[in-house]
């Protein structure tokens, strides 16, 4: 790595972590683009296993707070987070059989899906209240494997899936579902991350100074995400937009793939 390189990668950390401490999730789906296209890595399943390793470095430094804070449902956290790194060794080994452009071709065309889902006005049914230590574990046993499916196979934590499971499967507060939803991130994109090494597929440098940077956006999130609850909801928005954004790029410059 050069030192410009390494400077890009504490910068797109740094906006990953900080993502990832305000909204609970989201941040990791970035991770794949700005190694791609900012930091300069080549290898796009060198890209997806170093991203997942990361990402969830920077998830549970993340947590850390949180949990001190209050806001982890350790029951509902502990299960979600077991589950879902079931899923995500299946899918991460399904994702490296994928040639490289297909995969991220896959992958923007899933960043188009999940920036409109996260664009959707919340339903009134999903204004939640804390239902104390009530787990429905089926459900949340079902929403687990298939976001630890999904998060392996493109190398994602998938917190934006995880805080809306959490809050269907268990009626948590949102922010008791952004705490709760890191343990789980953490684990499935370690999961994912381990599947990925064991072939080689991980760019140690890049973790070290991705997770450096992480580390200082992710306390910035977090201080943010109290004093910014009433607008979370424009945050997403506009995150929503950039995401979608960027999938449309991917989409083009990997359209070749399936010869499009």
């Amino acid at each position: 790595m050069t030192s410009i390189q390494v400077i890009l990668a504490i910068v797109s950390g740094g906006i990953v972590g900080f993502v990832l401490g305000l909204l609970g999730g989201g941040g990791s789906i970035l991770a794949t683009p700005l190694l791609l296209y900012i930091v300069g890595v080549q290898d796009p399943h060198v890209v997806i296993g170093t991203s997942a390793f990361a990402v969830a470095v920077n998830a549970y430094i993340n947590f850390i707070p949180h949990a001190k804070a209050g806001h982890v449902r350790w029951k509902a956290a502990a299960c979600f987070a077991i589950l879902g790194s079931i899923g995500a060794f299946f899918g991460s080994f399904v994702g490296k059989l994928i040639p490289g452009k297909q995969l991220l071709f896959f992958f923007a065309v899933f960043m188009i899906v999940m920036a409109v889902r996260m664009s959707m006005p919340k339903k009134k049914s999903e204004e939640t209240v804390d239902a104390g230590a009530q787990v429905r574990f089926l459900r949340v046993a079902v929403i687990a494997l298939a976001v630890g499916a999904l998060s392996g196979f493109f190398g994602i934590g998938g917190g934006f899936l995880i805080v809306p499971g959490l809050m269907f499967a268990t009626k948590m507060p949102m922010i008791a579902a952004i705490g709760s939803s890191l343990l789980s991130v953490g684990t499935i994109g370690m999961t994912t991350a381990m599947n990925y090494s064991l072939s080689g597929l991980v760019n140690w440098w890049v973790v070290l100074a991705f997770v450096g940077g992480g580390m200082i956006g992710g306390l910035a999130g977090f201080f943010l995400a109290n004093r910014l609850s009433q607008q979370r909801r424009v945050l997403q928005y506009l995150f929503s937009g950039v995401v979608m954004a960027v999938a449309i790029y991917m989409l083009f410059i990997n359209a070749e793939a399936l010869n499009l």
